[in-house]
């Protein structure tokens, strides 16, 4: 018994050193480390990019066909894409895949909506 009390007493010790030991260095808040590092963490921080114009597509499915063939398409004619219907469809902004969807009616117009969205590893 007494020598659970002694083993008691020794981690409270090492737990009241613990606590009166600074922080590791990683752990503490880098102050001299510039904000250029850090992405922006808010919309006020985002504000300088709002007016970018971006090019959105809507891709539905895709098709492949030879030239002679595209030339005799006519009016009503139906092209088979890859992919069935209810399938997701890809979302592309400035040519690069950022997400998946499906297609909504808005009022009279076709619309998209973002069911997935796809990040890409930057290395």
């Amino acid at each position: 018994m007494a020598d659970e009390e002694k083993s008691n007493l020794d981690l409270d010790e090492l737990e009241n050193e613990q606590a009166n030991q600074p922080a590791p260095a990683e752990d503490q808040d880098d102050d001299e480390s510039p904000d250029a590092d850090k992405p922006p963490t808010n919309a006020k921080e985002l504000e300088a990019i709002y007016d970018i114009p971006v090019q959105i597509s809507a891709v539905l499915g895709k098709s492949n066909m030879q030239v002679s063939q595209l030339l005799k398409l006519g009016r009503g004619a139906v092209v088979e894409l890859d992919r069935k219907v209810g399938e997701a469809i890809d979302i592309y902004v400035n040519n690069r895949l950022v997400a998946r969807g499906e297609v909504v009616v808005v009022e009279d117009r076709l619309g998209v909506t973002m069911t997935e969205i796809i990040k890409m590893d930057r290395s």
